[in-house]
């Protein structure tokens, strides 16, 4: 996700993120990545709110974008463009029929947002040859006048960033409406009634084909959770029973933190196996994440893996809220009784980030590396809009067609395999990857031309 913005950023990716700078200084190198893992901006109790995706501003900007043969030798890091990604996701063949997502919206939610999105998204598309798109912002509440001493202002703007450039970079035709709250997404409750009140305005206001959410609070972190009481979080997804009256997709980052996540400090991570809402949610498409090996032009030189690679790892696990919705059914030795997450993943790690400009930090503007879920959520939130338009409509809620489409022929309906890797994390055992769906990296990962197609075909 873009992470959770209100807790730490977990031990390991605060200390390797530091070892990146230190790495970067003992270079002399001048320019220093920001290499962070994006995943829920989800905050915390008592401790300073602060998303993975900010990066713990422990390194400088970039000046320009380099390949991925040039950031191995100066970073020992992988970074990948968005014309990278096209490469990867097999989504060159449907810019050159038409399908761009032109008549379709993306709605991006985030806490706060980022005073500068428009020049950013600017300059990254100019950057990358992408044709330039106005950003219709709608502040939902008093959002607070940016601070760039305030870690959680900070958090959220790369956050916005990331996913506002990366959806754009997908769906280049796309329009984006992005919401930015008054409060701060946490852990447990904090800013979530803020978030669905937005969302579900916008969607009664016939506003949004797909909703692009990099942000979650652990499931445990609620109100009466603990009792077996979970009505704080049950009475939350109003927003979400509009969206599926009204045909509208709804997506939601899986986490970064492996199987397990953040507790209510916003500083601890579980010992044991947990999830975070809204990814959990059954009305929702839950997203993980994957790490890619690609050359230069964006081929891939190995099969995707699930991402955990140090930095942070991909979220999934079994809901303990939620029982297995329907779609999931024929993955019941997988799951059980109860919701699994994610249902499908993409791009999101660390080493293997992404390219995202940012210039809400006077003096440090410049580009970034960025990982995490809340990477993987906008590009598929891109795929989604791709697929409305070539279908012409609303697609809705997606998961009954995506389990179907792995059921028979799932290579040919865009859906590929992940077989390697697991999303153990912070000393809690995770789950392992395997043949058809798995509770690390779902259905697997997307060829995007056969994705949309099926999609779109399923749709009618």
């Amino acid at each position: 996700m873009g992470h959770q913005p209100a807790h730490r950023a977990p031990r390991a990716v605060a200390a390797l993120a530091a070892a990146t700078a230190a790495v970067l200084t003992a270079a002399g190198t001048g320019d220093a990545t920001v290499a962070t893992a994006g995943g829920h901006p989800a905050g915390a109790g008592t401790t300073a709110p602060h998303p993975a995706s900010a990066g713990r501003a422990l390194v400088h900007a970039v000046s320009k974008p380099i390949s991925t043969t040039a950031c191995l030798k100066k970073y020992n890091l992988r970074c990948y463009s968005p014309l990278q990604y096209r490469k990867a996701y097999n989504l060159n063949p449907l810019y050159r029929s038409g399908i761009t997502g032109k008549g379709r919206t993306i709605v991006i939610v985030d806490s706060f947002g980022s005073p500068t999105v428009q020049h950013d998204l600017d300059v990254f598309s100019k950057t990358f040859g992408l044709p330039s798109t106005t950003v219709q912002i709608v502040k939902w509440g008093k959002v607070p006048k940016f601070d760039p001493n305030i870690e959680n202002h900070v958090g959220w703007a790369g956050e916005t960033n990331l996913d506002v450039q990366y959806a754009h970079a997908v769906a280049p035709d796309a329009k984006i409406v992005l919401v930015e709250t008054a409060v701060a997404e946490t852990e447990g409750l904090t800013g979530f009634p803020e978030m669905m009140d937005a969302e579900n305005d916008l969607i009664k206001k016939g506003i949004g084909d797909v909703i692009s959410m990099s942000f979650g609070a652990t499931e445990n972190t609620f109100p009466g959770y603990a009792k077996g009481d979970h009505s704080a979080l049950l009475n939350l997804r109003y927003a979400f029973k509009a969206a599926a009256a009204r045909n509208v997709t709804l997506l939601a980052a899986s986490g970064d933190s492996g199987a397990t996540d953040y507790m209510l400090d916003g500083a601890r991570l579980y010992k044991h196996r947990v999830v975070t809402w809204p990814s959990s949610d059954p009305l929702v498409t839950s997203v993980g994440g994957t790490q890619l090996t690609l050359n230069n032009s964006g081929r891939r030189l190995k099969s995707d893996r699930v991402w955990n690679d140090g930095f942070g790892a991909a979220g999934g696990g079994v809901s303990g809220i939620f029982a297995r919705p329907g779609f999931q059914r024929g993955v019941a030795a997988v799951v059980g009784n109860h919701r699994g997450t994610p249902d499908v993943s993409l791009s999101a790690a660390v080493n293997g980030g992404a390219w995202v400009y940012s210039s809400f930090i006077p003096g440090q503007e410049g580009w970034g590396i960025t990982g995490g879920t809340s990477e993987a959520t906008p590009i598929l939130a891109g795929i989604v809009a791709l697929a409305a338009q070539k279908a012409h409509h609303r697609l809705g809620r997606i998961n009954d067609d995506l389990y179907a489409m792995a059921k028979r022929f799932p290579r040919r309906n865009g859906l590929i395999d992940v077989v390697r890797g697991n999303n153990s994390f912070a000393g809690v055992k995770g789950y392992a990857a395997a043949k058809g769906y798995d509770l690390a990296s779902g259905l697997g990962t997307i060829d995007a031309t056969a994705f949309v197609r099926a999609l779109a075909r399923r749709a009618r």
